[in-house]
């Protein structure tokens, strides 16, 4: 199986992954544990992981003027990628964070476009515009069943992360370039961690964990062995053999999984806005990934 594959296998296996855990976050936050409080752990758990790795990996030596591009990278892709996504998660639905995160690719596109100068047609403006357009609409009109406290800031904080993730797919590349995934990757968790432990530490301390059922351990473990540690390790050897643009297509599956797990466990409903919302979204990304003939 050849390389390009075996990149496009493993960022299918990530977009499975951020499906299931919509609702397996959801079920885990506020309830037993606040948003920054699980994002604490879930990067300190993340951070032991990957240095524990990187001891039997090739060693490597980072260029001191390449640890600013680190640095941006884990506030983009860490800090305020995280922060804003599990704050989004706790006060919204599984599957309008989902469709938001649909975005994502039309905010690339457009990243790339202004950052490194890439030329755009005019029926990829247009996809962008329409794609914005369900956004706003799932944003302003996307209520939500079960515990969506305040759809409209939830929704807004996960098209936030989604812009950040853009720029961490940008930024992260040209590291890929450069050095093996484990030289870097565990310096910009160590970063993030050092970036949202000041918001996270207190609601970690107010855990009562006699309270938390054995379940919701397994859960808070997923999370942080599957939907961080493998998933950002299998994105970025992804990105050695794709493109940003195309490791960011791989998020419209996203809505597809976290629909059919959330409906499955009864967390989730369909809804017109909602369905409305995708069909705008899905429109614009089509428009915007379609090749020039």
């Amino acid at each position: 199986m050849s390389k390009r594959n075996l990149a496009l296998i493993g960022a299918t296996i990530v977009s499975i992954i951020y499906g299931v855990t919509f609702t397996i976050a959801k079920d885990v936050m506020p309830l037993y544990i606040d948003a920054f409080g699980f994002i604490l752990l879930r990067v300190g758990g993340s951070v032991i992981l990957f240095w524990l790795v990187w001891l039997f990996m090739p060693k490597e030596k980072i260029a001191l003027n390449d640890f600013p591009r680190i640095v941006t990278a884990a506030f983009f892709g860490v800090a305020l990628n995280m922060l804003t996504f599990f704050k989004g998660l706790s006060l919204t639905s599984p599957i309008s964070a989902a469709v938001i995160m649909v975005s994502t690719p039309m905010i690339v596109l457009t990243l790339s476009a202004i950052i490194m100068k890439e030329r755009m047609q005019k029926r990829m403006v247009f996809g962008i515009v329409l794609g914005l357009i369900g956004t706003a609409f799932l944003i302003l009109y996307g209520k939500s069943i079960g515990s969506a406290t305040n759809a409209g800031l939830g929704n807004f904080l996960v098209l936030v992360n989604a812009i950040s993730y853009g720029f961490y797919l940008i930024i992260v590349k040209k590291l890929m370039d450069k050095y093996n995934a484990f030289t870097f990757v565990k310096w910009i968790y160590l970063f993030g961690f050092i970036m949202v432990l000041p918001f996270g530490w207190s609601q970690f301390q107010t855990v009562n964990w006699a309270l938390v059922p054995m379940d919701i351990c397994w859960k808070i473990g997923f999370v942080v062995v599957f939907s961080t540690f493998l998933t950002y390790l299998l994105n970025l050897l992804s990105m050695k053999e794709l493109k940003p643009t195309t490791v960011a297509v791989f998020i419209y599956l996203q809505p597809v999984f976290a629909t059919i797990f959330a409906i499955g466990l009864g967390k989730d409903e369909l809804s017109l806005v909602k369905i409305g919302s995708a069909v705008l979204i899905f429109v614009g990304v089509y428009l915007v990934t379609q090749k020039k003939n």
